[in-house]
């Protein structure tokens, strides 16, 4: 897949990972349209890059719609598809203890808007013969996070329906990537400016992720791993799922007894 002349929508691209993504789909010779919930913020990328602006709840089919409509109407049929946009909020207490409306939150953000994204593009990309979907999901998807089980249960659901759409609609020249980084050093986990997390071997900065997952996507690799050892991790939950599980108990255990919590902005500098 070239990125060359294509027309790209990114959700989520105001800050962080969809910044970096719209930055470098740029420079790969696309044209971005920046959606993202903060019109500030997705106004302030689209100058950098000249790319489209455009303001997006993108829990609303209705202004998914429009959001393609725009974009069409000023570049074009839409090539590319980023669903990025995504929260994560934690658990006071239990593993079910978030409140409802957390769980819907999740729950609309990470895999309605999805589905939302792929209704309203979709049909015209079969039509074509060609197309690329792409969701962030995350390595909680195919692994788990603990401390949020909203976030996990839906980056679990994330993965099926890309999934699904492959296997569905691969045959009809739609090409569908899900992303499963693990932490990146977004003001998700807490940080203003990634250099903040350079001494942290764990973390990576949204420049590093949207290069890889770039690189991925021309190579239209299905299941792109920004953290390699995430595939690693993988096949041991696959091959020893009771010894994966009770060690991830153990880990938890650990964590609460030295952190004293689950807290995704201490949690990860420790693990």
């Amino acid at each position: 897949m070239d990125f060359n002349g294509k027309t790209a929508i990114i959700t989520g691209a105001g800050r962080g990972i969809g910044a970096a993504l719209a930055r470098e789909f740029t420079a790969r010779g696309a044209r971005v349209a920046v959606a993202d919930l903060d019109a500030a913020a997705a106004s302030a990328v689209a100058l950098e890059i000249d790319g489209l602006a455009c303001t997006c709840d993108v829990t609303d089919e209705r202004e998914i719609q429009a959001l393609v409509a725009r974009v069409e109407a000023e570049f074009g049929p839409v090539d590319i598809f980023f669903s990025n946009a995504g929260i994560f909020r934690g658990e006071p207490d239990h593993a079910a203890s978030a409140t409802d409306s957390t769980w819907q939150a999740c729950w609309q953000l990470h895999v309605m808007a999805h589905v939302y994204a792929t209704r309203a593009v979709l049909p015209a990309m079969i039509a074509r013969g060609d197309g690329y979907l792409a969701q962030m999901a995350s390595a909680a998807g195919v692994l788990n996070q603990i401390g949020d089980a909203a976030y996990s249960s839906t980056k679990h659901a994330a993965v099926g329906l890309s999934e699904a759409l492959t296997i569905t609609h691969g045959h009809q020249g739609v090409k569908v990537s899900v992303v499963c980084p693990q932490y990146v050093a977004t003001p998700m986990l807490g940080y203003d400016d990634p250099a903040q997390a350079e001494e942290l071997p764990n973390v990576l900065s949204p420049e590093v992720v949207a290069q890889r997952v770039t690189d991925a996507m021309e190579a239209e690799t299905f299941m792109i791993l920004p953290h390699p050892d995430v595939a690693g991790y993988m096949e041991f939950k696959a091959s020893h799922y009771e010894k994966w599980l009770s060690g991830m108990r153990k880990l938890r255990a650990k964590i609460v007894s030295q952190l004293g919590g689950t807290k995704l902005s201490e949690m990860h500098k420790w693990i």
